[in-house]
């Protein structure tokens, strides 16, 4: 089975929406600011956007709250073409633990991985259904250690379940993840060194010890 070209798709969109001279709605799943910095310069262009920090996986709690606070740091000092809001979660933990019980051994980048991606892409979806909102998705693909199949895939299944529209991406294309690392410097983010939850902060912990 070939593998879909989810950037290509979001090129035809976009463009589409440029010619109309449209500014949709998007609700913008934030897995960290880092992660969000070229994606919200990109798509500001585009899309009045609903920047949406949910992630009960984060571990410790103050790891949770320090990423928080990068991201409205960071978007009160982007400048954007159309306005940007941010909405907070709850940070419920048990919420994670129960979304990937049985799997909590299980190598990092794979099925407790993808259990994640839905936990939080379904919070948004539901978020953008809430607020009606033209489009959701993730930045969570800009990572080159996510896997973006997986991640539009999940994203198509919760647009049909909530009728709310996927927005096809990849955003590591186009040298997006070098772009989000110049940004990062640019406006001096803390940057951390592991995805998030306490087995990735393990995994990590191991591989350097």
């Amino acid at each position: 089975m070939n593998k879909r070209n989810y950037q290509r798709q979001l090129d035809i969109l976009l463009e589409e929406f440029y010619q109309r001279e449209q500014a949709p709605t998007l609700l913008l799943h934030s897995c960290c600011a880092p992660c969000s910095s070229y994606v919200l310069e990109y798509l500001s262009e585009y899309f009045q956007i609903v920047v949406f920090y949910y992630n009960p996986n984060i571990y410790p709690e103050s790891e949770y709250h320090m990423r928080a606070e990068e991201q409205m740091r960071f978007l009160q000092s982007l400048p954007t073409k159309y306005p940007v809001t941010f909405t907070e979660g709850t940070y419920v933990p048990d919420e994670f633990y129960r979304c990937v019980k049985g799997l909590e051994h299980i190598k990092e980048g794979s099925e407790r991985c993808f259990a994640c991606y839905r936990l939080r892409l379904e919070k948004a979806a539901q978020m953008a259904k809430e607020k009606g909102l033209d489009y959701f998705a993730s930045t969570l693909s800009i990572s080159p250690l996510k896997n973006s199949q997986r991640l539009n895939e999940i994203g198509e299944q919760l647009a049909k379940e909530y009728g709310i529209s996927w927005l096809p991406n990849d955003f590591k294309k186009k040298n997006g993840y070098k772009r989000s690392t110049e940004l990062s410097k640019e406006y001096g983010m803390y940057r951390q060194d592991y995805c998030g939850c306490v087995y990735s902060l393990r995994e990590r912990r191991a591989i350097h010890s």
